[in-house]
């Protein structure tokens, strides 16, 4: 497990090399450059495995199967539920999904299994205190700006971070300070950014009499590509402002020794995972991690209370318990196999012609890139990624994780089979015999990709919430150039806005949604899905 024994909440913050243990002989070590995970294997799984305080209420309260109930949900435990849908998964989840009854705990107020599930997991991901959520790690991404950000506060962030960082700049009224990521136009991806990033945005707040009230770092990126989070957290609390990560794709790291250290481990002050990515609760289910003392924890909770639902569901909070139970059982080498297919599927793909396998080396001024996530590239092929995605799905069942204009990405976890990855292989060699490209057509679609992001040039002119509030009008799309954008359009996945609310609307950023629309991308946000036209501010 990846419990702090012995650590004080001081230690925890501290800048100077710490060592934690972890359970009784395990040992994280931190120092200036890197955190290394040791964790000895008993073969003993600890109690924490057996004990899922949530699932076990859940059980306990369903199988009062002779109670004359009289509250919802309106199917009644299955009693009136859908057959199109008892037919699709059956009558079982319908029995545990129960409201808040009394010996399932309050969300908002927990005392009872939901305190005890979160304190197990706190326990498991090394925070001092954890919260479950309901409405996915968009939720807790909100909650944690809105909980350090009051309206008119700046917030420094990359520009391609998630949508649901700019929900949250409207709700709480912070204003950005936006970084621009690396990128790397032979793939078109972008990758996470530096501390000497984070600081000179520190340093031109500070020129004009202005303090960040947060630092966001997405890390690691939808490709696995993970900031140095360890030295931008030294960073930032040498400054007192805290770090909120977004951690969706890394509830997984710091599992295993060839795993990236987590956010936690790195120093963040709030981290947010998507449990349900590469761990296993149900979708839409994720934590909200904090440590130190930077944040306002009572603030936390008053934007949950606004952010989560009134009627969490119980099957999504108890797979957040059986998710850390999992982990638990084994978290030492939970993650070998797929680590080492992961590994295998790697290599084999490097030796097919014509195809890219991403690496660090790619982005070197990063520490990792997460090995459970492949992305590959195609272009050499003369395909773009949306094609070769579209062949491997129909020809050969192989479904991906992400979709780009020239690459495409595949998540491995716990639940990949070696089946599957050599399935994949061959899909891909076939694809590569197949599609032998000429020198002409891959200088073509080089010559096609830009040498930076499509929004390295974008300019705010009103903050994303007087743009969300701001009057509107409808332009055709050769008109809005020169425009302030009214919409937050951006290809999904992965979610990463190439215009923004607020923002002058440009040539480069218009040129790119059309392309990867052009495609095969699907266009999110917009609400002309064609792209004939836009909605602009009429300010």
């Amino acid at each position: 497990m990846r419990e702090r024994e012995g650590t004080s909440k001081h230690d925890k913050r501290s800048n100077r090399n710490i060592n934690i243990n972890i359970g009784k002989s395990g040992r994280v070590t931190m120092d200036d450059d890197d955190v290394v995970l040791r964790i000895p294997s008993s073969g003993i799984a600890p109690p924490e495995a057996s004990h899922t305080p949530l699932v076990s209420a859940l059980k306990a309260s369903a199988a009062q199967d002779d109670a004359a109930t009289f509250h919802f949900p309106g199917h009644n435990r299955g009693r009136a539920a859908p057959s199109s849908l008892t037919q699709l998964i059956g009558i079982r989840p319908f029995l545990h999904d129960l409201p808040e009854l009394p010996e399932l705990d309050n969300l908002f107020a927990p005392e009872g299994p939901i305190l005890d599930a979160q304190l197990h997991a706190a326990k498991l991901f090394g925070s001092s205190e954890t919260w479950f959520l309901v409405g996915g790690t968009t939720c807790g991404i909100q909650t944690a700006i809105m909980a350090t950000c009051s309206p008119g506060d700046f917030l420094i962030l990359p520009r391609n971070s998630h949508m649901s960082a700019i929900s949250a700049m409207v709700l709480s009224g912070a204003l950005p300070k936006y970084i621009i990521p690396d990128y790397d136009s032979s793939w078109d991806i972008t990758g996470g950014i530096t501390p000497s990033q984070v600081e000179r945005a520190i340093k031109e707040l500070e020129k004009v009499g202005r303090k960040a009230a947060a630092v966001f770092v997405t890390s690691p990126t939808y490709h696995g590509i993970c900031s140095n989070l360890s030295e931008i957290s030294r960073l930032c609390h040498s400054y007192k402002i805290p770090l909120i990560v977004d951690e969706a794709h890394g509830a997984h790291l710091g599992f295993h020794p060839l795993l990236p250290a987590s956010a936690l481990q790195q120093g963040a002050d709030l981290a947010v995972q998507s449990t349900h990515k590469v761990l296993c609760s149900l979708t839409q289910s994720s934590m909200l991690h904090i440590s130190g003392s930077l944040v306002d924890r009572e603030r936390i909770c008053w934007c949950l209370q606004t952010l989560q639902s009134t009627s969490p569901s119980y099957l999504l909070l108890a797979s957040l318990d059986a998710a850390r139970a999992q982990i638990s059982e084994n978290p030492e080498t939970i993650f070998s196999k797929a680590l080492e297919l992961a590994v295998e599927v790697t290599d084999l793909i490097k030796e097919i012609p014509g195809i890219s396998v991403l690496e660090r080396q790619r982005f070197s001024s990063f520490p990792a890139i997460d090995p459970l996530r492949l992305t590959i590239g195609v272009w050499q092929l003369g395909l773009s990624g949306y094609e070769a995605d579209e062949i491997l799905y129909r020809d050969y069942g192989v479904v991906s994780e992400l979709v780009d204009t020239r690459s495409m990405t595949f998540a491995i976890n716990l639940g990949t089979c070696r089946e599957h990855t050599l399935r994949l292989v061959s899909g891909i060699k076939d694809l590569s015999a197949a599609y032998i490209p000429t020198q002409g057509a891959e200088e073509e679609r080089v010559e096609n990709n830009s040498s930076h992001p499509p929004f390295v040039d974008s300019k705010m002119w009103l903050s994303p919430r007087e743009a969300f509030f701001a009057r509107k009008k409808r332009v055709s799309i050769k008109d809005s150039i020169g425009e302030i954008c009214g919409e937050l359009i951006c290809p999904y996945p992965p979610g990463i806005p190439v215009m923004i609310p607020g923002e002058i609307v440009t040539q480069r950023a218009l040129d790119y949604l059309l392309h990867v629309k052009m495609e095969g991308a699907v266009i999110s946000g917009a609400s002309d899905p064609l792209l004939s036209s836009m909605i602009v501010c009429n300010v």
